[in-house]
C-alpha cells in the first residue's frame, strides 16, 4: 500500500495533516531561536578581558602584533586549530580540519566590521606546507609559546574586541560551541536521518548512527579509519588530493 511506511518510518499522512503537525514543531522551534536571542544578548554582556596585543605571532609574513590581526576593524573571532607536532598532513586534528575547511571567505564577516583568522601552536616552518596543500585561504598565524587569550588551549572560536590599540578577549566557546562554524552539521539535522550520529534520538527502526568521527576521517575510498592512509574527509574533495608523508609521522598522531 502507498500509504504504508516501511518499518521504523514514520507515518505517510496527507500535507494537511503534515502541515499541523510541522506547525505544532514550529512553536517549539520559535522558542529555541528566542532563547538563542537572550543568550547572545548575554553574551553581548559577559565581562572583558584585556590582554596585550603587542604580543607578536607568527604568519606567512613573518611575526606581527596581535594587533594586525583585526586588519584595521574593531572586532575579530578567531579559530584555534589544535596541532600535532611532526605529524603527516593526514594525521592533524580531523574535528579541527572540518572546522578550517568550512570557512573559506570571510567577506560578508569583513562586511560587517569583522575580521577572521585562524590560530595554531604549530611552528610555522610545518604549517606553512600545510594550508598550502589544503588549500585554506583565511589567514592563519602560530601563535607557539604564547599564553594567555592571545593563544590558550586550542580547539576553540574565540572573540575579540580592539579599542585603539587595547585589545580585549569578549568570548570563547568549544566543543559544540563550534558547530555554528561548520553549516553542514545544520543542514544535516534538518534532514531525515540526521547527522548519522550514535548519540541522536533516532524513530525506532531507523539506520544506526556511527561514532561521531566518522564522517571526519576516511581513507580515499570513504572508509572510516585512522590508519596511515587516512586524513580528514575535506581533504579529499580535491582532485589529485593523495596521501602525503611530508612532515614525518608521530606512532600515534591522535
Amino acid at each position: 500500500m502507498p500509504n504504508t511506511p516501511e518499518p521504523g518510518r514514520p507515518p505517510i499522512v496527507d500535507l494537511a495533516t503534515w502541515q499541523a503537525a510541522r506547525d505544532e514543531l514550529l512553536v517549539r522551534e520559535k522558542a529555541h531561536t528566542r532563547e538563542g536571542d537572550a543568550i547572545a544578548a548575554a553574551r553581548r554582556r559577559l565581562p572583558m578581558v584585556e590582554f596585550d596585543g603587542t604580543v607578536e605571532v607568527v604568519g606567512a609574513d613573518g611575526p606581527v602584533p596581535f594587533l594586525d590581526l583585526f586588519q584595521g576593524r574593531d572586532e575579530l573571532v578567531v579559530y584555534k586549530h589544535m596541532w600535532w607536532d611532526g605529524a603527516p598532513h593526514q594525521g592533524q586534528c580531523e574535528g579541527c580540519t572540518t572546522t578550517a575547511w568550512s570557512i573559506k571567505d570571510a567577506v560578508y564577516l569583513n562586511a560587517r566590521g569583522v575580521s577572521y583568522s585562524v590560530l595554531t601552536t604549530g611552528p610555522w616552518d610545518e604549517v606553512a606546507p600545510y594550508l598550502e596543500f589544503m588549500g585554506y585561504t583565511e589567514p592563519w598565524y602560530s601563535v607557539r609559546g604564547i599564553n594567555g587569550p592571545a593563544g590558550g588551549p586550542m580547539g576553540y572560536i574565540t572573540a575579540y574586541l580592539r579599542d585603539g590599540d587595547r585589545t580585549f578577549l569578549t568570548y570563547s566557546t568549544t566543543g559544540r560551541g563550534n558547530e555554528r562554524v561548520n553549516p553542514s552539521l545544520g543542514l544535516l539535522d534538518l534532514t531525515p536521518y540526521g547527522r548519522g550520529e550514535a548519540w541522536e534520538d533516532v524513530p525506532e527502526g531507523w539506520p544506526e548512527g556511527g561514532h561521531a568521527c566518522w564522517y571526519w576521517r576516511s581513507d580515499a575510498d570513504g572508509n572510516p579509519t585512522n590508519g596511515p592512509t587516512s586524513r580528514p574527509v575535506p581533504q579529499w574533495s580535491r582532485p589529485g588530493a593523495t596521501p602525503v608523508e611530508t612532515l614525518g609521522r608521530k606512532a600515534d598522531p591522535h
